[in-house]
């Protein structure tokens, strides 16, 4: 016997899960319903089959092909308009010489369908309808049949007050081939609407079978999870799911579970899938290929497709996340919510009950949504962040993204021109920066592979090599899930927001210089790279005098490319050097703080017995510096960025120094002390390097350990301020020690205020009017000049979120003044 399997469904009422795929492809727990739909039919022996289709039908055609693979033999029959459930079937004919078999491929069933066709021969009947009893009728063809099983009476979706049967049509057909000569072909016709009541009118052998078994329409969202979850309970006979390992959980091959994680079934871990520490999962759950629940991650009763990404400490509960979705860290998606295919719920973003977000949207860090996103573009149009191009590895940042973004960038520079590329050491940067090598030539950019070095020498190989910019991919110091793309203008800087804007502009609207063949890019790697930054280093340096003061340092390299560079310079300075931790390692690109200050307390343990003069530690990329001091004490950033202030204020008479407004006074005492002076600038690195290029500036430094001697290059440059600080100790014949006991003291404070983005303006615009009389020039956020002390509320660039920095004559006093008006931006959110 062959079958008919229905699946032109559109399936408007389970949108947005069906906007890129028809009805029938909607997967249930493992695979597609229509997968189920065609196994049950193999199962009472039916393997050649014929699928009509009309919406999305190339997706199915794809899937399936000619069925070999199943075992089964597939016919399809494509409609170019609808044509009704009779008219698709009648579409099909020419396949249909004998009894057969009708059944929709868009519902979930076990129903024995060898009963079914036996009971239709046994009556003789023309055309059997399989019935079901279900407890709500209404949206659904209600049935009356006597004794026999003849069907005396139907009501196609009735109101309650027309219910006389809770007996349904779950349209399964056994029909004979002459019904279909009962209507014109190629004319809108249906089963239950127009075929069956003139089956019935010309008292046709018409027959009904009340089938027992599992039956489910899956017609709307609430029925589609409950298809699921059904499964998983074992309420319905389908194929095995998978191994079960145990308490209600089933996985397939290479899923990877935490010994610390909680899972509590049922529970389908598909594929690939990988549950990370400290997560909980209550089930009814289904995980299907490769989805990431990442740190303390907590799933409840939800649905989460193939490929996507549960971020840490995310909340989902009750919700179905769609292919290739981003949840990120401390999110929530609540109960109801659907979040439609490539859809990106930012950082600390809440998704309300019963949301539907249609794909490829994106929901900003530390957004409320209450209601549904349907139309419309993406949430947010932004690429660039504090760090560069920021986002997850292989789910915000995929090789197709970082080729596309090659391009991009490639586009908004002269055709011929130089890029240099660099990177860290690790496997993740190197993926992204050869996807991106691969983009940049298309628009006609040629590429310099600096390979990977410390991050000032690709600066400074850009500037020097006159290229007309760089970049540099690192694994993020701060989260080694996470990569940085930072991009460079023709001096080694960080580009600009102008720059970045064009570059943005031609990724989203894929406006792509697309080159000749003779045009295309070439990729080249240039030699002497590192040799040439030392030359040009040791140029800017007072040799001799470091010499001369044969300074005993240990250097902690991070594992990191600067001990393929630092040790060189050092030698030629004539230093004593203990090196630790100089071999590369690029598991060591990212670590967690405290592994970071475990290591720098370390160092300081280790000077202590040398009796060294300086102790420093290298962030991995060779940018930011930590130091120790001769009497082995810790420096906080602040602290150091004061006594190298000092030593360039000392040197060099009426020199300026630039640091950021969140910085306390005590660089304003330094200056008057010295007769120097203080530039205020904007917190970020960009504005720090731009502040460099500034005529009489000596010294650029954040407190937080970055450092730009712009003698040298306007960038930040960690191997250059070593070697700047061991000459300023040399030439003015002080030890690191005297200088930081010669410092004023000062105290500040830091808070932080989660704010919506959307209450951000608000906040700065109510702030802006109640304290008018005490601001002062704005440079960044809003800084209140408090006579002795200060406060800066600043709106974080990234994050949703408020940061209030306090200065005050005791550590209490400023912590008070930052709580103090943390509360106030908590209140004007009110």
């Amino acid at each position: 016997m062959k079958a008919v399997v229905m699946a032109g469904g559109e399936g408007s009422r389970l949108r947005p899960l069906t906007l890129a795929r028809p009805k029938p492809m909607v997967p249930v727990v493992n695979k597609p319903v229509i997968s189920h739909i065609l196994d049950l039919l193999k199962r009472h022996g039916i393997t050649e089959i014929v699928i009509t289709l009309q919406y999305l039908a190339n997706v199915i055609q794809d899937y399936f092909g000619d069925g070999e693979a199943l075992g089964m033999r597939i016919h399809y029959s494509v409609e170019e308009t609808p044509l009704g459930t009779a008219g698709s079937v009648k579409n099909a004919q020419e396949y249909l010489d004998e009894t057969f078999l009708v059944i929709s491929g868009d519902a979930l069933t076990d129903i024995n369908l060898s009963e079914v066709i036996e009971f239709h021969k046994a009556k003789h009947a023309l055309a059997t309808l399989t019935l079901y009893r279900v407890p709500n009728p209404l949206e659904y063809g209600v049935v009356i049949t006597d004794a026999e099983g003849r069907i005396r009476q139907f009501l196609e979706k009735p109101s309650w007050g027309e219910v006389f049967s809770d007996t349904i049509n779950t349209g399964i057909y056994v029909l004979e081939p002459q019904v279909l000569s009962y209507f014109e072909l190629g004319r809108p016709f249906d089963f239950s609407q127009d075929l069956f009541p003139l089956l019935l009118k010309n008292n046709d052998p018409l027959y009904g079978y009340v089938a027992p078994g599992y039956w489910c329409d899956v017609g709307n969202l609430q029925e589609y999870v409950q298809a699921n979850a059904d499964i998983l309970a074992g309420r319905v006979k389908v194929e095995p799911i998978g191994q079960h390992l145990g308490g209600g959980i089933w996985c397939e091959e290479d899923v990877e579970i935490a010994p610390d994680a909680q899972l509590y079934g049922p529970i389908y871990l598909g594929r690939g899938c990988k549950i990370k520490g400290g997560v909980i999962v209550r089930g009814p759950s289904v995980f299907r290929e490769y989805v990431i629940l990442d740190s303390r991650a907590n799933v409840e009763r939800s649905i989460v497709w193939r490929n996507s990404y549960i971020g840490e400490g995310a909340e989902v509960r009750g919700a179905i996340i769609c292919r290739q979705c981003t949840v990120k860290g401390n999110s929530v998606v609540f109960e109801g919510a659907v979040l439609g295919d490539g859809g990106v719920v930012g950082q600390g973003a809440i998704i309300h009950p019963n949301v539907k977000i249609w794909p490829d949207k994106e929901i900003e860090p530390g957004a409320i949504v209450k209601t549904s996103i349907i139309w419309g573009s993406q949430g947010r149009r932004v690429l660039f962040g504090r760090y560069g191009v920021t986002g997850l590895v292989n789910v915000d940042l995929t090789p197709e993204f970082a080729a596309k973004l090659g391009a991009s960038y490639g586009s908004t520079l002269p055709k011929g021109a130089t890029v240099t590329m660099n990177r860290d050491p690790h496997r993740t940067p190197r993926m992204i920066k050869r996807a991106m090598i691969s983009g940049l030539p298309s628009a006609g950019i040629n590429v310099w592979d600096v390979r990977a070095v410390p991050i000032p020498v690709a600066r400074y190989i850009t500037r020097a090599s006159g290229a007309a910019g760089g970049v540099h991919v690192r694994l993020s110091p701060f989260d080694s899930r996470t990569v940085d793309i930072k991009f460079f203008d023709r001096r080694g800087m960080d580009v600009d927001r102008n720059v970045e804007r064009k570059v943005e502009n031609s990724f989203f609207r894929e406006d792509f210089r697309r080159v000749y063949l003779d045009d295309i890019g070439t990729i080249a790697e240039p030699g002497q790279v590192i040799e040439r930054y030392i030359q040009g280093f040791m140029e800017a340096i007072d040799v001799e005098a470091v010499r001369r003061a044969a300074f005993r340092i240990v250097v902690d390299y991070a594992h990191a490319t600067t001990s393929l560079v630092l040790p060189h310079i050092l030698n030629k300075l004539g230093c004593q050097v203990v090196a630790i931790n100089a071999a590369i390692d690029e598991t060591k690109m990212s670590i967690p703080t405290q592994e970071m200050e475990d290591g720098i307390r370390q160092l300081s343990v280790i000077c202590q017995p040398l009796q060294a003069d300086l102790g420093v530690r290298l962030d991995v990329g060779g940018e930011r510096i930590f130091l120790v001091d001769d009497q082995g004490q810790i420096l906080p950033g602040i602290t150091s960025l004061a006594a190298v202030a000092s030593l360039v204020l000392q040197a060099r008479e009426g020199a300026q120094i630039a640091v950021p407004i969140t910085q306390p006074r005590i660089f304003e005492s330094l200056a008057s002390r010295h007769g120097g002076s203080v530039i205020g600038i904007k917190a970020g690195a960009q504005a720090l390097m731009v502040a460099a290029t500034k005529e009489g500036v000596a010294l650029a430094g954040d407190g937080y350990g970055s450092f730009v001697f712009p003698q040298f290059q306007p960038v930040v440059d960690g191997l250059m301020a070593i070697a700047k600080i061991l000459e300023l100790l040399a030439t003015q014949k002080v030890a690191l020690s005297e200088v930081v006991r010669s410092l004023p003291s000062y105290y500040i404070a830091r808070a932080k205020v989660p704010c919506p983005w959307e209450m951000k303006g608000r906040v700065m615009r109510l702030l802006s009017e109640q304290y008018k009389e005490a601001k002062t020039r704005q440079i960044d956020g809003i800084r209140l000049d408090l006579g002795e002390e200060w406060v800066l509320v600043l709106p974080d660039a990234d994050r949703p979120l408020f940061q209030v920095f306090a200065e005050s004559s005791t550590p209490e006093q400023a912590s008070g003044l930052a709580e103090k008006y943390a509360q106030v931006v908590r209140a004007l959110q009110q």
